[in-house]
Order: structure tokens, then sequence, then C-alpha cells
């Protein structure tokens, strides 16, 4: 490693944290400038960060489509979180890229849970199926197939995900868990005060514990260099 990419290794994980404070702080306080400023940057800082730790491109490349999210949510409108939707499912693609190229991202045919899988896989889609049905007459007519589609593709990363690893497991879950919030309010169900603190928290959480655990579990690692043998 570097004297650069060490320093980047250090600076990095520092910086993210304060991004991550300064923005959630900013939604507590209604400081909707720095909520904006903050927003775009936390995704490419933990872009680079998952480069700096040896991520393959699918991880890097599904931050930056978080990122392209991050801020087409942020104009508001439905046109904008249709296009908004659509980079996050780009992510998506891109984790499920990732865990299932590792050969360790389908818990049914994976060795991790060779029992248990399928009860899991039932629970993540009946997740999947109630959340749907509770919320298709709360949305509006042009969303709901969209959302529909949107959610189960977020559950069916999620279950790779789950497949991967404990970390990247609990970081679809989360993923899920802010979405559903999201979608909530969409519907015009209760959501807890002041509920983009909550989304936001728990949506930064996901794709560090993601990105964290991808490169952690999901991503093979070099072995030892082997040793030189004279002659």
């Amino acid at each position: 490693m570097t004297a650069a990419a060490g320093r980047a290794r250090r600076a990095l994980p520092a910086l993210f944290a304060l991004l991550t404070a300064v923005h959630l702080g900013a939604l507590l306080a209604d400081a909707t400038t720095v909520v904006h400023l903050t927003k775009p940057a936390l995704m490419p800082v933990l872009a680079v960060w998952a480069l700096v730790r040896g991520g393959p491109w699918p991880l890097p490349a599904a931050l930056v489509c978080g990122c392209g999210g991050d801020v087409l949510l942020q104009i508001g409108g439905d046109t904008a979180f249709l296009a908004g939707m659509g980079c996050f499912a780009a992510g998506h693609l891109c984790y499920l890229a990732l865990f299932t190229r590792t050969g360790r991202g389908a818990p049914l045919t994976g060795a991790r849970w060779p029992r248990t899988a399928p009860w899991v896989a039932a629970g993540y889609g009946a997740a999947w199926l109630g959340t749907v049905a509770l919320l298709w007459s709360g949305l509006e007519p042009d969303l709901r197939l969209p959302v529909a589609g949107y959610s189960l593709l977020l559950t069916v990363m999620a279950l790779a995900a789950l497949g991967a690893g404990p970390w990247t497991g609990l970081g679809g879950a989360l993923f899920m868990l802010s979405d559903t919030l999201i979608a909530a309010g969409l519907a015009d169900w209760p959501r807890p005060p002041v509920p983009q603190f909550w989304i936001m928290a728990i949506y930064i959480a996901a794709q560090w514990l993601l990105m964290a655990g991808a490169t952690r579990e999901a991503v093979p690692r070099p072995g030892p260099e082997p040793a030189l043998v004279g002659p």
C-alpha cells in the first residue's frame, strides 16, 4: 500500500463519519441548505472508501447509483422520484452482480444456510408481498407498478446480500426498512417524528454495511504469496 493510499484509508472513515453527523444533525435542525449540500457527498465518499478497501467495480458503481438517487429525490416531484428510483434499482443490480459473482450470494443454493434458506426466502417474499398489498391502495395509480417492481428487486438484492454474509445481510435488511419508510410517506401512513432523519440514518447505515461487508466477506481475498524456493 502506498503512503497516499494509507492516508486515504485513515482519512475516509473520519470524513464519512463527519459528513453523516453533519447531515443527520442538519435534518434534526431543519437546516435545508446543509442537508442539500451534504446528502450528495455521502455516497461518493463511501465509493472511494470501497475502492481503497479493494472492492471490485460493482461496489463503487452501486454507491454512485445511490448518489444519483439521492440527488434526484431531493428535487421532488413524481418524475424525479421515478428517475431516482431507477438509479437505486441500477445500484441494486450492481449489488446483485457483486454478490452472485462471488458464488456466495444465493442463499437458496449456497452452503451457508442449506436447510433454512427456503424459509428465509419465503419470509422475505412474504414481507415484500405484504408491504406492497398494504401500500397499494394508498399509492398514486402511476406509482403502484413501479414501486412494486422496484421493491421486488430490492428484496431480491437483500436476500442475495444475506447469503453473502451477516454484515451485508443486515445492510440489505436495513435498506428495505429505509425504503419502506419512504413508501409509507407516499401512502400517507403514520411515521415517526422527523421521518427524513430516520430514513437517512437507516439508509446510511445500510450502505455502509453493504460496503464494509462486501469488502470484508463477499470479495475473495488473495492468499499469501508463495515462498521462494531455491534451486
